[in-house]
């Protein structure tokens, strides 16, 4: 299956498959044309694109390779269409945008859109694609991305889709950047292979822990560690692709035992923006925050790790210790998106050649 074969199927049978089956109408030639699921990425293509990260970190550092690099994308256009809160994503993507070269169009709220005078979603979104090349939408519908995509792809001007945040099942691209954080602080260390990785707090509702467990498996000899009060424990239906991929995990209460024995904390704050009948306030998360103390005895070489917003999950306190990398999570998702847009419109070849050339 390729991407090309998006429009050979139709939407009742498509939508019916998993995350797993949908992956392989996402990609053509080992590239992504769409980036809508964790799915789609395999190893080689993480690595692929850490690598080329890097190379847009390095080439942007300097005058003239910050103007090579808005070079690529100048005749282009994206919309931004965020019908969800966002500020993080929003300005990681625009910011991502810019510096690829990427003239940008936007809609923030769909009450500003012809959607409050009954024009449905998809319609709105394929207006949009009459202006754009690149479709970055957020849109508090699981699935809604997946559905764009297709019915984009059966047109005679197929736009590529990327998802950035989809209800509570998918948000691909910061999962990205959660691998590209853990390759660079591994660097020196072996990498991401070998390496036990804690999740804490709303597991049941995150979508972020969500798409980085499934990237994890793509690695050798990883082991993750969920840990949660029973009612925001991880899905059963992540726990059987874990077990299909093979990849072991332990399910656990007790976040204290847990801290020593890891290599990265990937803390989550509390979903209640999803919440019916205000359930997640009857739920005690007060043993699932990093406290400073806890610094005494997470090891030396581990990081911690969060997708932001942060409410009281972890002390403040915390954030001068050289181990707490979320702040820099936040300026890797600049450089891994601007990445895979690169890699999106077949850019990406040569943005390494420049690389290779000035030896950065």
């Amino acid at each position: 299956m390729s991407m090309a074969e998006l429009n050979q199927i139709g939407w009742d049978e498509f939508s019916g498959l998993s995350s797993i089956e949908k992956a392989p109408y996402f990609v053509e030639n080992g590239r992504s044309f769409h980036a809508l699921v964790a799915q789609q990425f395999s190893r080689p293509m993480l690595e692929e694109l850490c690598a080329l990260a890097t190379c847009v970190r390095r080439t942007a550092k300097t005058r003239e390779g910050s103007a090579f690099l808005q070079q690529q994308l100048f005749d282009k256009r994206a919309m931004l269409y965020f019908a969800q809160p966002s500020s993080r994503t929003y300005l990681s993507f625009y910011s991502a945008c810019q510096i690829v070269g990427l003239q940008t169009i936007n809609v923030r709220d769909s009450a500003t859109s012809s959607e409050v005078k009954g024009e449905s979603p998809e319609d709105s979104v394929r207006t949009f694609s009459s202006y754009a090349d690149l479709i970055i939408m957020r849109h508090p519908a699981g699935g809604f991305a997946e559905r764009i995509a297709w019915m984009l792809s059966n047109t005679s001007r197929p736009v590529p889709v990327v998802n950035a945040g989809s209800g509570k099942d998918q948000h691909p691209t910061q999962a990205l950047l959660d691998i590209y954080t853990l390759a660079r602080s591994f660097e020196n260390s072996g990498g991401i292979d070998g390496k036990k990785v804690a999740f804490v707090g709303d597991l049941k509702r995150g979508r972020t822990v969500r798409s980085l467990a499934w990237l994890l498996t793509q690695y050798q000899g990883v082991k993750a560690y969920f840990v949660a009060p029973p009612e925001l424990q991880i899905g059963d239906d992540i726990l059987k692709q874990l077990d299909a991929a093979g990849m072991p995990y332990e399910i656990s209460r007790d976040f204290a035992k847990v801290i020593p024995e890891v290599d990265a904390i990937y803390m989550t704050r509390i979903q209640d923006e999803w919440d019916v009948d205000n359930e997640s306030s009857r739920v005690n998360t007060a043993s699932y925050h990093f406290t400073k103390e806890h610094l005494n005895i997470l090891g030396k070489d581990s990081v911690i790790m969060h997708p932001l917003p942060r409410r009281l999950e972890i002390d403040p306190a915390v954030d001068g210790d050289p181990r707490a990398v979320y702040w820099r999570q936040v300026r890797n998702g600049m450089w891994i998106r601007a990445a895979l847009i690169l890699s999106i419109f077949g850019c990406d070849g040569a943005v390494r050649d420049y690389c290779k050339e000035h030896q950065l």
